[in-house]
């Protein structure tokens, strides 16, 4: 444990290649050819408290005030993320936790695809840090109306208590997608994907943006 600690002490003095070395070495991912993400939902190790991470509300993640402008290490942290049942969002190894800071959502959907799937509309998206999502049974879209302006910012999930926004270019597409249909006796602007019907607004509050 003493020599996890010294490690982690160096990385908080480094840069983020060195806390990304530390972590894939801690997770035994240095190359393992290893395919797949980490089973991080099955590891239990101890909090060993806050680092200076932040993922910011454009899906920029910075590590002590600097952007990480590397894909391999972005995609690297995001492989090891973790939500927990607090609300607060991790990087988890089987030896460590360490907590960061999330603005908004973890992950930035960043682009879509519509194709079809046994004869029903599929939407898959790509995030930010590499992840492919098929919107339906497993991964479900949730919608919010934000703010006094009353922004709508969708949210997708990817996996465990992680999701991505749908950034503000793919909702407009998506949205192109929708249609009225009846849920629980009111009628509602929705979109379909992998069979599942997601419901955005109801009709008329979205008619009444629209006037």
């Amino acid at each position: 444990m003493a020599e996890i600690e010294a490690n982690h002490t160096n990385a908080r003095a480094g840069d983020a290649a060195g806390l990304a070395e530390m972590i894939a070495r801690a997770a035994g991912q240095v190359n393992s050819g290893a395919k797949g993400l980490p089973p991080v939902d099955r590891w239990n190790p101890p909090f060993c408290g806050d680092i200076d991470m932040e993922i910011r509300s454009d899906g920029t993640w910075f590590y002590m005030g600097t952007p990480i402008g590397r894909q391999p290490l972005v995609r690297l942290f995001s492989t090891v993320l973790r939500k927990d049942e607090d609300g607060k969002t991790y990087l988890v190894t089987p030896v460590e936790k360490l907590g960061i800071r999330i603005a908004d959502a973890p992950f930035i959907a960043v682009e879509m695809s519509v194709t079809e799937k046994d004869g029903e509309q599929l939407l898959t998206f790509r995030t930010n840090a590499g992840d492919v999502v098929e919107a339906g049974a497993h991964h479900a879209l949730r919608f919010v109306i934000h703010g006094e302006n009353r922004e709508l910012k969708p949210y997708l999930h990817v996996r465990g208590r992680l999701e991505a926004l749908v950034s503000r270019a793919v909702m407009y597409e998506m949205v192109e997608l929708g249609e009225k249909a009846e849920v629980d006796g009111v009628v509602m602007f929705c979109v379909r994907s992998g069979g599942v019907l997601f419901p955005i607004m109801p009709a008329a509050e979205l008619e009444a943006l629209s006037a």
